[in-house]
C-alpha cells in the first residue's frame, strides 16, 4: 500500500481493527434499500451490530490482510452493495433479525422478483377506461362488470428470479401490490474460521425445535431401554426397576413391606372364590361367618353389574335422542 491515500489506509486499518475486535463478521447487500430506512435499521442495531459500508478493493484488502483465517473467503460473497457487519451475536441470530427488520415495498423497474409475484383474481378500484388495456397489454386478465374493472383469474405476472418490466412495475403500484422485501440481506457470514451462506443461516424455527425433541425423546428412549445412565435417563431406569422387582416379587410371592398388602388381598380373593366352589358342592363344608362373606360378595359384584347396565341403558338412551334430535334438525333445515 506504498502509494496509497492516506484516507484509504485509515479505512482499511479501521475495518482490519473491526474484523479482529469482533467474532462474527458478515458480508451484506445493502442495494435498493432507502436511505432513510438504512438509518433507521442502524439506530435499532447500534448496541449490537455495526455496519460499514466500503469500497470493494478496501473492504477485500482488509480481509485479505486479516490474521482470522479463512475469513478473506467473505470477499467472493460481495453482491449488489456490498458492506461488511460486524457483531459477536450468533450467525445465525444476526440473519433472524435482519430478516425480520424488512418491511414491504412497490416494485421497481428491474428489481428482481424474491418470489412469483401474483395479481389476484377479484374487484378492482378502477372505473372503465385506458387502464383496462393497460392491464390486459401487460397479460392481466380482466374485463368490466358491474360498472367496475375486475381481474377474471389469478395471474403470474413475474416469475421468481425474473426482472420487473417497467410498465408492469407502474401497474403492480397502481393495483397497490407490493412484492418486493427491503432491507439488509446477510448474503454471508464468518464465524470460527467457517463461512455460513445464507441458505445455511435460514432456519425453520418450529421444523428445528420439533426435530431437536424428537432426537431427545428417541436419545432418552434408547438410553433407558440400554440402561445408559445419563442424567435424564437415570429416574426413568430407576422406576422400570422398581416396577420389574414389584411384579418379580407378587408372581413369587415374596413378602416386603411393599408387597405384604397385596398378596394378602390376592390371597383374600383366592380364598373367596374356593370357598364359593366349595359353597356349590356342599353349603355346610364352610362355616356361618365365611358364608356371609361370600353373600356380601356376590351382593357387591351385583350391585356393581346393575351399576353398569343402567348406565348402558342411559347411553342408549342419549344416543337414540341425539339421533331423532337429528333427525329433526335434517327435516326442517
Amino acid at each position: 500500500m506504498a502509494h496509497v491515500a492516506d484516507w484509504k489506509k485509515e479505512e482499511v486499518n479501521d475495518l482490519k481493527e473491526l474484523i479482529k475486535s469482533h467474532s462474527v463478521v458478515g458480508m451484506a447487500n445493502l442495494a435498493d434499500i432507502p436511505a432513510p430506512q438504512l438509518q433507521k435499521m442502524r439506530q435499532n442495531l447500534k448496541d449490537t451490530t455495526t455496519i460499514k459500508m466500503s469500497r470493494k478493493t478496501l473492504m477485500t484488502l482488509a480481509l485479505n490482510e486479516s490474521e482470522k483465517n479463512n475469513i478473506d473467503d467473505l470477499k467472493e460473497h460481495m453482491e449488489g452493495q456490498p458492506a461488511l457487519i460486524f457483531t459477536n451475536m450468533n450467525p445465525f441470530k444476526l440473519y433472524k433479525i435482519l430478516e425480520d427488520s424488512k418491511t414491504v415495498a412497490p416494485a421497481k423497474a428491474g428489481s428482481i422478483a424474491p418470489t412469483d409475484i401474483v395479481v389476484p383474481k377479484g374487484d378492482t378500484a378502477f372505473n372503465p377506461g385506458p387502464i383496462l388495456g393497460e392491464l390486459q397489454k401487460v397479460g392481466i386478465p380482466a374485463k368490466i362488470d358491474k360498472g367496475k374493472i375486475v381481474i377474471t383469474k389469478d395471474k403470474v405476472i413475474v416469475a421468481e428470479g425474473d426482472p420487473v418490466p417497467r410498465d408492469v412495475a407502474g401497474i403492480l403500484t397502481r393495483l397497490e401490490i407490493q412484492p418486493m422485501e427491503v432491507g439488509i440481506d446477510l448474503v454471508a457470514a464468518y464465524e470460527d474460521e467457517a463461512i455460513y451462506t445464507s441458505d445455511i443461516l435460514t432456519i425453520d424455527q418450529e421444523k428445528t425445535l420439533s426435530d431437536i425433541q424428537k432426537a431427545f425423546s428417541q436419545g432418552l428412549n434408547l438410553s433407558v431401554n440400554a440402561s445408559i445412565y445419563t442424567k435424564e435417563a437415570m429416574p426413568l431406569i430407576i422406576q422400570n426397576a422398581v416396577a420389574k422387582s414389584m411384579n418379580l416379587a407378587l408372581n413369587a410371592e415374596i413378602l416386603t413391606s411393599k408387597t405384604t398388602d397385596l398378596l394378602l388381598s390376592k390371597a383374600y380373593s383366592q380364598m373367596l372364590v374356593l370357598a364359593s366352589d366349595l359353597s356349590n358342592i356342599n353349603e355346610e363344608a364352610i362355616d356361618d361367618e365365611l358364608l356371609e362373606k361370600l353373600k356380601s360378595s356376590h351382593k357387591a359384584v351385583e350391585v356393581k353389574e346393575e351399576k353398569e347396565e343402567d348406565t348402558e341403558d342411559e347411553e342408549e338412551e342419549e344416543e337414540k335422542e341425539e339421533d331423532a334430535a337429528a333427525g329433526l334438525g335434517a327435516l326442517f333445515g
